[in-house]
């Protein structure tokens, strides 16, 4: 179920609702009810690094605080080339921010932050280590320095190479103008033309263009140093979201979040040199080799990259996301994120060209709509795609939904619903001697109908962060493991884990501001722990199938923290003074995250009572 919250403190579920029921404090405890044992969490949780509130280097002797709205993250792992002070350091994290702001320190437009991370011996425990970059700024956190490809918008997705880490920030912010990228003064105030110099493109140099023409392209940076290199405009100009790097280092998948979005390819030249090359946009059916040219030596056809598609008659999405490899298969997977009803999107694209993909299509067919430029066509909860090199051939992996057309109450809702996958990427590990690949799916949803939240919580957008085993053949929902969730307002994204595979990080971007700190801000946190095959094991759903009718039954998950109930009550929290902790209402579960080991009484309003031990 859509449940509140993994990652927040107690206090954010207290109600302000008269505590009648619960007075506060019990003279009378009931130590003889059942007693139930939440044992601690295989899984260490850390909060890394706070928009807002951490500092960041923006030159030498100057810091501000760091912009928020965190998105993409990536890593790139120390080697032996590497010159680092702390003999601990596992990897550089680069943390995208989607957020558009003018400031005069940290840059208008978006913006990235990089940092440093170690990991502490014995205890798994990870840290940012300060450094101090070949600029002279000295520091935790370093902002990306962006002037010398004049600048970046909306920093959303990216391209973590799982080949040597190399980064991409994708400038997601597609515009059309540059008062549209002026924002009234809030977002890039210098929209004086832009001449593009002493790039490796021949075809872009000294030209020329409006200032919002050079945002929207994939930006590679140097996270050592903190500094964007090039912007790729031999890659086309479109509102990227992500993308990944072949085995090979040679070959580019990437993704645009639009719909139509396309499928896109570079093929370089030579491995690791992603300047020269060749691009190309998907065709499913153009026969044997589905891929079509986009001369990139053309600038014209690079800045209007989307309309060249259409014409070529390239293959048509509903909100092409994140993009990721698993390197073992060399297997290509996609978030398709959906739009409740993309008619009017794809408008003019079929007629001008585009192909609408097969499974659009096919659910048109299902659904008794003409197509999916009918209005009556509806993408509610997106899917995860699989592309298949060796065939060419774009398939659905797993299909979000359950399907609802009416959102149900709390009481009836799924143990599981996947809405609008957004964030996607790979673990690999290898535990007790046998190497294993998951799946990390992170939601972002567009809308709280049609069973996309509860009924009960219309405008509560809790997203949610699935693991899945890439052992499970023809994966669905039902495959899926609840792995965390953000607090109240947040999207869930960028899981990323580290090369060693003991940990992910994970951000949770633009919460309500209502929630206590940190989780007021956007944030990234890591979850540690991945290679203990103990702690794999815990991962699980509640079962009530076998609980007494009538009865009050709890079920603690001590990997989520969470404690389930059987049905949807009120209930009041008492430590073992008797004083009252908290009281939820109309809950069917309640988060222990902020909870300090102890014992506890558990009361429902109908005078049930279980004693919860938390270890």
């Amino acid at each position: 179920m859509k449940r509140i919250l993994l990652l927040v403190l107690l206090a954010i579920h207290m109600t302000s609702i008269a505590q009648s029921d619960f007075p506060s404090n019990l003279v009378d405890m009931d130590w003889e009810a059942t007693e139930v044992v939440v044992p601690p969490s295989p899984f260490q949780y850390q909060v890394l690094f706070i928009g807002g509130e951490d500092m960041v280097q923006t030159g030498i002797n100057e810091e501000v605080p760091a912009k928020q709205w965190h998105d993409f993250i990536g890593f790139t792992p120390v080697t032996e080339e590497d010159c680092v002070d702390d003999p601990n350091a596992i990897g550089w994290v680069s943390i995208n921010h989607e957020m558009i702001i003018a400031d005069d320190k940290i840059g208008d437009g978006g913006g990235m932050t990089s940092f440093l991370m170690a990991r502490q011996p014995g205890t798994d425990e990870l840290y940012v280590t300060p450094q101090k970059l070949s600029d002279g700024r000295e520091g935790d956190f370093f902002n990306v320095d962006f002037s010398a490809v004049g600048e970046t918008g909306m920093n959303c997705g990216g391209i973590n190479s799982n080949v040597d880490g190399r980064i991409w920030t994708a400038e997601e912010w597609f515009r059309g103008s540059n008062d549209d990228i002026y924002a009234d003064g809030n977002g890039v105030r210098d929209i004086s033309d832009f001449t593009i110099k002493y790039t490796e493109f021949d075809m872009a140099n000294f030209q020329t263009i409006p200032k919002y023409q050079n945002f929207n392209w994939m930006v590679e940076i140097d996270p050592r140093n903190a500094k964007a290199i090039r912007k790729q405009y031999n890659w086309g100009r479109q509102p990227f979201e992500g993308g990944t790097v072949a085995n090979d280092n040679k070959t580019v998948y990437m993704g645009a979040d639009a719909t139509p979005g396309f499928f896109t390819k570079f093929v370089a030249d030579v491995a690791g040199d992603f300047t020269k090359g060749t691009t190309y946009v998907y065709k499913h059916d153009a026969g044997s080799e589905p891929w079509v040219e986009i001369d990139n030596t053309d600038f014209n056809k690079m800045l209007d990259f989307s309309a060249e598609a259409v014409v070529a008659g390239a293959t048509m999405f509903n909100r092409l996301e994140w993009i990721t490899i698993n390197k073992n298969t060399g297997k290509i997977y996609m978030t398709e994120t959906g739009r409740d009803n993309p008619a009017s999107n794809w408008e003019g694209a079929a007629t001008a060209g585009g192909v609408y993909a097969p499974h659009h299509l096919q659910r048109a067919i299902d659904q008794g709509a003409t197509g999916p430029d009918d209005p009556a066509y509806w993408d509610y909860y997106g899917r995860v795609l699989e592309y298949d090199p060796a065939t060419g051939i774009v398939n659905i992996y797993v299909e979000g939904g359950p399907y609802f057309a009416e959102s149900p109450e709390l009481e009836n809702y799924p143990s599981k619903q996947l809405s609008n996958p957004d964030g996607l990427n790979m673990l690999y590990v290898t535990v007790e001697g046998v190497a294993k690949t998951y799946m990390l799916i992170n939601e972002d949803l567009n809308g709280t109908s049609f069973g996309r939240t509860p009924i009960e919580y219309p405008d509560d957008r809790i997203c949610e962060m699935y693991i899945l085993d890439m052992a499970v053949e023809n994966p669905t929902v039902d495959n899926l493991i609840r792995l965390t969730q953000t607090p109240r307002g947040a999207e869930i994204t960028g899981a990323c884990a580290t090369a060693d595979g003991k940990s992910v990080l994970v951000n949770s971007q633009h919460p309500d501001g209502a929630n206590p700190f940190p989780y007021n801000n956007s944030l990234t946190f890591a979850i540690t722990g991945f290679d203990d095959f103990a702690a794999m094991q815990t991962l699980s759903n509640p079962d009530f199938q076998d609980a007494p009718a009538n009865d009050f039954v709890i079920y603690p998950n001590p990997t989520e923290r969470i404690v389930y109930f059987n049905k949807v009550t009120d209930v009041g929290l008492y430590n073992i003074a008797g004083e009252r902790v908290a009281v939820y209402r109309n809950v069917k579960s309640i988060d222990i995250t902020g909870m300090a080991s102890g014992t506890y009484l558990l009361k429902t309003k109908e005078g049930d009572a279980k004693k919860l031990i938390i270890q």
